[in-house]
């Protein structure tokens, strides 16, 4: 899947199936559901979550909690728009990524 198919899914009532938390965390944040978006990244304890945790933080206005999970990202304060920084996060993550795939009929 990629950025656009992922933003596309925004439509849909459930987000795709395969997404990790931290991808599931960003689908909730672009539904306009940030508390779900929350819940989804404190969830994730592997670590990918803490970025989108920070991008989380940075959205609601609060950068001394987002600067934390920046740290434990071990990713730069973002300076750019939060779209762009949404899209980033989204690109990185589906790239890593594995979707169950469908399978082919006759």
């Amino acid at each position: 899947m990629d950025v656009i198919a992922f933003r596309a899914s925004i439509t849909c009532a459930d987000p795709p199936a395969g997404l990790n938390l931290a991808l599931r965390a960003l689908w909730f944040d672009a539904k306009g559901d940030w508390e779900a978006a929350h819940t989804a990244a404190q969830a994730d304890k592997g670590g990918v979550g803490d970025w989108v945790h920070a991008y989380l933080h940075r959205k609601e206005g609060d950068e001394s909690n987002a600067a934390y999970w920046y740290r434990r990202a071990r990713k730069p304060f973002f300076n750019g728009s939060l779209d762009a920084e949404w899209e980033e996060i989204a690109m990185a993550l589906l790239a890593q990524c594995k979707f169950p795939t469908k399978p082919v009929l006759d």
